[in-house]
């Protein structure tokens, strides 16, 4: 590839991401893209950030992309990353106000209002509840989990301040019982009004992350299914951020699931190739 390469940060309540017009492809293949990533993903010697994105042509819709999280690993989905691709696409002229693009979850709908950004979702998989497994501390705790594009674990807790998330995400996102692919890990406790908070430990980032979007309509979905909150419900992020999701449920089946939030645009630059000697 060739140097200087132009590229663009932006956050998604708090999640951050580097964006790359990719309709002229940069990379040989996949895996120079991981390489890329890893390398311009890491904070303080790089740009720095959660993920980076790709954005590319597609004739089965307005755009595709390429996700890859900050340890290079391909991830399906990122709905706050969704986001902030939608807006970028628009705002260079790649894709209408409202859009669709190809993840590997899916075709995914999105609807660009002002800086805001309505994301309509696949369809969630795999949902299951209650389930006891055991704890760090080897106490066992309940889990729920659900894949809204990736595979989600939801923790409910009444002390969500005090939880050790890293700690805590580390464990059950490697916990045999999620194998082989592993999982995101919520934490989450109910507030006032269809409000929850939620803290959110992100596999392919390894660490509590101040926003998942996916995380956020899992959190939401398995709450509902719970009896807690009704749509739409609001979600605050660990970076003081708000998220709605929207959706219908009945029964035991969710329709419509969209959901709602910030894209920012934070700078534009250019990357030498000094940035990428630890890649």
């Amino acid at each position: 590839m060739r140097f200087p390469v132009s590229f663009t940060k932006m956050s998604g309540a708090g999640n951050d991401f580097i964006l790359l017009d990719h309709r002229r492809p940069l990379f040989a293949d996949t895996a120079a893209a991981q390489r890329f990533a890893k390398g311009v993903c890491e904070r303080k010697f790089a740009v720095g950030a959660d993920g980076l994105i790709l954005i590319e042509g597609s004739d089965r819709a307005d755009f595709r992309w390429q996700f890859f999280n900050a340890d290079g690993s391909i991830a399906e989905m990122c709905g706050n990353g969704a986001r902030c691709a939608a807006r970028f696409a628009h705002e260079r002229g790649i894709a209408p106000a409202r859009m669709t693009f190809l993840t590997l979850a899916g075709m995914i709908e999105a609807e660009v209002v002002g800086t805001s950004v309505l994301l309509t979702m696949t369809p969630p998989l795999d949902g299951r509840l209650n389930q006891r497994l055991p704890g760090p501390d080897g106490r066992e705790v309940t889990v729920h989990s659900l894949n809204t594009g990736v595979p989600h674990a939801v923790i409910f807790s009444e002390e969500l301040e005090r939880v050790p998330v890293r700690e805590w995400g580390c464990h059950f996102r490697f916990h045999p019982h999620f194998a082989p692919a592993g999982t995101n890990v919520n934490f989450v406790a109910r507030g006032e009004n269809n409000l929850l908070r939620v803290r959110t430990y992100e596999r392919g980032v390894e660490d509590e992350t101040l926003a998942c979007g996916t995380g956020a309509v899992a959190s939401a979905l398995v709450a509902a299914r719970l009896g807690l909150v009704a749509s739409p419900t609001r979600i605050i992020t660990s970076g003081r951020e708000e998220l709605v999701i929207h959706y219908r449920l009945a029964g035991e089946e969710f329709s419509q699931v969209r959901l709602e939030g910030p894209a920012d645009f934070i700078y534009e630059g250019s990357l030498h190739q000094e940035a990428l000697r630890r890649a």
